[in-house]
């Protein structure tokens, strides 16, 4: 890690960790009863007619629900110092970590799958009030990514 995170650690205690340490484990999260904060550092991804409404509206995947789920956790682990939060299987639902390249900085991830095969992507900045589209951006590559694994049936 570099000595500037380590640095900033000493303010913002989750810049210091590595991976997902430092990062408290959220429980699982019921995503129809999402409220988004007033600030600017947060995206979601989510079907049409979603609330609240979603900055990405995701498409329907003509694959199993848990084929889905499969597929999205593979193409997170793929990203660049992205890292495996907690995951519950049983809902279809997993949290990642994605790290800042300079300072560190942990993003919140939530991928949920629905029953129908419909998805619903959170990412969120720990800290700050603005994350210059950096949010939206994770989202849209994971999404590409997941796209290019899962092409429309």
């Amino acid at each position: 890690m570099r000595l500037l995170a380590l640095l900033l650690g000493l303010v913002l205690p989750a810049c210091s960790g590595s991976g997902a340490d430092g990062v408290p484990i959220p429980p699982p999260m019921d995503m129809s009863a999402l409220v988004r904060p007033g600030t600017s550092n947060t995206a979601l991804a989510a079907p049409a007619g979603f609330r609240p409404q979603p900055d990405i509206v995701t498409r329907h995947y003509a694959v199993p629900p848990q084929q889905l789920y499969d597929a999205v956790r593979q193409v997170a682990l793929a990203q660049p110092r992205t890292y495996p939060h907690v995951a519950y299987d049983d809902r279809l639902q997993a949290h990642f970590v994605a790290r800042s390249a300079v300072f560190n900085f942990p993003d919140l991830i939530a991928v949920q799958v629905t029953p129908d095969s419909g998805l619903i992507l959170w990412s969120r900045s720990v800290y700050g009030e603005s994350d210059l589209g950096v949010n939206r951006k994770r989202l849209q590559a994971w999404l590409a990514a997941l796209d290019a694994t899962l092409p429309p049936g």
